[in-house]
């Protein structure tokens, strides 16, 4: 019997999330093995007159190779898929792997290789000429870093994914419209005191389309502006490493001093290039089904109450955006139970522990939200 819930699922990404239409072409990438849902995908698809390509990916496979190959071999792998990425309209990455710290034990220079190497080169094209979107699946791998049994995280995930995203987007819009007029944002909580510009900059939303699950709002600081220090109080796992309690200092834009569980890991992260050390985004998580960190950046970057930065480079390109081979999002929650936390625009007030004050933005609050 077919599961209802991923057949409207399904549905939803096909027509909304990648608004696909007749004669369109669009990639299917499955990280894992899980075939259900990209079954009903592909179904949809051609229910739309679209046209779906499947390619299955084994990070067990790829740790092998990434591991053994030379630059010259990534470059080839990046060169045939290129051609492909190039003849599509749509594309669509589910993750749905059964562990993720396949990678962990890649060498980080042979990792940095694959990022430069094969993932930007092929991805560009995907950010540039496609419609695209990256999700979960709600497998028991999903299901065991969330702390959830499997039936309970299939219940939450099809609450989060299948959310009335367009309702969502008419009130973050109001909090897009604010930032757009806003020149100092002010970050301030325990471990955290934080201050950057996001004056004349893009500010942009994510309802829907480009994740699922999805809600947020976005903009890109300006690249020498951020002074002060943070500490992120959720988990993040990057190229196969758990990381805890990273803690960052700025001086005008540049990352001067770094900690976590793992630091040694983080700091080689942070010398990839001469733009890892700068700051690409700042997010502000907003869907109401989502409160607590899962260990997947999909979710977490999502969390009510939360903000994020993106390590790397930036969501767009423009005058002070930073540019680098990376983009890593890292949250830091400020609610009451992680110690809460206060956001400022222009010296004004906007969020206190996690909930909007000013009367425009008390809709993206989720108690009034979900009860509308």
């Amino acid at each position: 019997m077919k599961d209802q819930r991923i057949q409207l699922l399904a549905r939803n990404v096909v027509n909304y999330s990648l608004n696909l239409k007749k004669g369109e072409k669009l990639l299917i990438e499955i990280e894992g093995h899980e075939n259900l849902l990209a079954k009903a995908i592909v179904e949809e698809a051609y229910h739309v007159g679209g046209i779906p390509f499947v390619v299955f990916l084994d990070q067990e496979i790829l740790a092998i190779q990434l591991n053994n190959c030379s630059i010259e071999q990534i470059q080839s792998m990046a060169a045939y898929d290129t051609l492909r990425m190039k003849d599509m309209d749509a594309y669509l990455l589910i993750r749905a792997g059964q562990n993720v710290n396949e990678l962990n034990e890649v060498h980080w220079e042979k990792m940095d290789l694959y990022w430069k190497n094969y993932y930007h080169e092929v991805h560009a094209h995907r950010w540039d000429r496609t419609n695209w979107c990256i999700m979960r699946y709600p497998n028991a791998s999903a299901a065991q870093l969330a702390n959830m049994s499997t039936d309970r995280f299939e219940e939450f995930y099809f609450n989060v994914c299948t959310l009335d995203y367009f309702k969502l987007s008419l009130e973050m819009q109001k909090l897009v419209d604010l930032m757009k007029a806003t020149e100092k944002v002010r970050i301030v909580g325990p471990n955290c005191d934080l201050s950057l510009s996001i004056k004349n900059m893009p500010v942009s939303m994510d309802a829907g389309h480009q994740n699922l699950p999805d809600g947020e709002v976005y903009s890109i600081p300006k690249k020498h502006s951020i002074n002060g220090f943070i500490t992120f109080n959720s988990p993040v796992i990057f190229q196969g490493t758990t990381f805890e309690n990273i803690k960052f200092t700025f001086k005008d834009g540049r990352i001067v001093e770094a900690t976590a569980n793992d630091t040694e890991k983080l700091i080689k992260i942070l010398n990839t290039d001469e733009g890892s050390r700068y700051i690409g985004e700042l997010g502000i998580g907003l869907n109401p089904y989502i409160s607590h960190p899962m260990k997947d950046i999909l979710f977490d970057e999502k969390i009510w109450g939360s903000i994020h930065l993106a390590v790397g480079t930036g969501a767009a390109q423009c005058d002070d955006a930073n540019l680098s081979s990376i983009h890593w999002d890292i949250v830091h929650i400020q609610r009451p139970e992680y110690g809460g936390g206060q956001l400022w625009f222009d010296d004004v007030l906007v969020r206190e522990d996690g909930y909007f004050v000013i009367d425009e933005l008390k809709g993206l609050n989720p108690d009034i939200f979900i009860s509308k």
